[in-house]
C-alpha cells in the first residue's frame, strides 16, 4: 500500500512541475479524454485526490449511480476560475492517501492515464515507472469497460510491452511500450506507430468504429 500511494505522490509532484509554466491558452487545449479540456482533467484528478469511501457512496447515490455525472459534478465542484487555483489546490491534495472503494491499483491508472491525457496534447514528455505501468496495464485488461477497464476491447488480443516484462492475453500480438498499451487500453488514442504487431489496428480503432 505505501508503495502503490509513493509512485502516486511522485507522479503527482511531476504533474504539478509539468503545469505550472502553462500559459493561460494551454489550458483550454482539449485532452486525450473526450469532452475534458486539460483544465478540467487536472480539476478530475483534484476531486479525485479528496475522495473518500464516504463521500464517494454518497456521491454515487445523489448521482443515480451515474459514474459519468458523478465525475462531471466533481469537476465542476473543484475546477476554479484560474486554472492556477486549481493547480494550487492540487498541490495542497498531492499527499492525500484517500480515495473511492475501488483497489489501489485504480491509484496508478488514474494519475498514469490522465497524465497522459493532459501532457500528451501538449508536447510533454515524462517517463512514467515502467513496472508500476505494467501493474496499471493488468488491472485495466481484466477490468470491465463499464467499470474503467478496457478487457472487452482486447478479445482476441496478445498485449507484449517492449519495455518492461509483461506478456498477456491470446491472440493477435499487439507491441509497444507499457504506457502506450495502457493508454490504448484504456480506450485512449496513441502515436501513429507506437504500436505494431497484427493486432494494433483493431486495438486502435476499438473505440473509434
Amino acid at each position: 500500500m505505501n508503495e502503490i500511494w509513493a509512485v502516486v505522490h511522485e507522479e503527482r509532484d511531476a504533474l504539478i512541475r509539468d503545469l505550472q509554466a502553462l500559459n493561460p491558452h494551454q489550458w483550454t487545449t482539449p485532452s486525450l479524454c473526450p469532452g475534458w479540456d486539460v483544465h478540467a482533467v487536472l480539476a478530475h484528478l483534484v476531486d479525485d485526490a479528496k475522495t473518500t469511501r464516504m463521500r464517494f457512496v454518497g456521491r454515487l447515490i445523489a448521482a443515480g449511480f451515474d459514474f459519468d455525472r458523478i465525475n462531471a459534478v466533481g469537476i465542476a465542484r473543484e475546477r476554479s476560475a484560474d486554472p492556477t487555483q486549481t493547480l494550487a489546490d492540487f498541490q495542497r491534495a498531492r499527499s492525500r492517501t484517500t480515495s473511492a472503494p475501488a483497489p489501489l491499483a485504480t491509484r496508478w491508472v488514474e494519475i498514469f492515464v490522465h497524465g497522459e491525457d493532459i501532457r500528451r496534447p501538449l508536447g510533454i514528455d515524462h517517463q512514467y515507472p515502467v513496472a508500476e505501468v505494467a501493474a496499471a496495464l493488468r488491472y485495466q485488461a481484466k477490468t470491465s469497460v463499464k467499470l474503467g477497464g478496457g478487457k472487452e476491447r482486447l478479445d482476441g488480443l496478445r498485449l507484449i510491452a517492449t519495455d518492461t516484462v509483461f506478456d498477456d492475453g491470446v491472440g493477435k500480438e499487439v507491441r509497444g511500450a507499457a504506457i502506450a498499451l495502457l493508454l490504448a487500453v484504456s480506450g485512449r488514442p496513441v502515436n501513429a506507430g507506437e504500436l505494431t504487431g497484427p493486432g494494433a489496428l483493431s486495438l486502435t480503432v476499438a473505440d473509434r468504429g
